[in-house]
């Protein structure tokens, strides 16, 4: 129950910080272009939090 408890904990901060990274891509998109250094990072990064978030769902 505890583990449960945890992982839902663990899947809700991963969300926020996919919504988070989600915001700042496109805002930084906006501003610049889609082929931005940065915006590839944030793309990146959302990438690799989508993938956490998917290993913890399943798991």
């Amino acid at each position: 129950m505890r583990e449960d408890l945890e992982m839902r904990r663990r899947m809700n901060d991963l969300l926020f910080q996919i919504e988070d990274c989600r915001r700042q891509m496109v805002e930084l998109a906006l501003k610049s272009s889609f082929a931005d250094e940065q915006v590839v990072d944030l793309s990146t990064r959302l990438d690799d939090l989508l993938n956490q978030y998917q290993v913890v769902k399943h798991h």
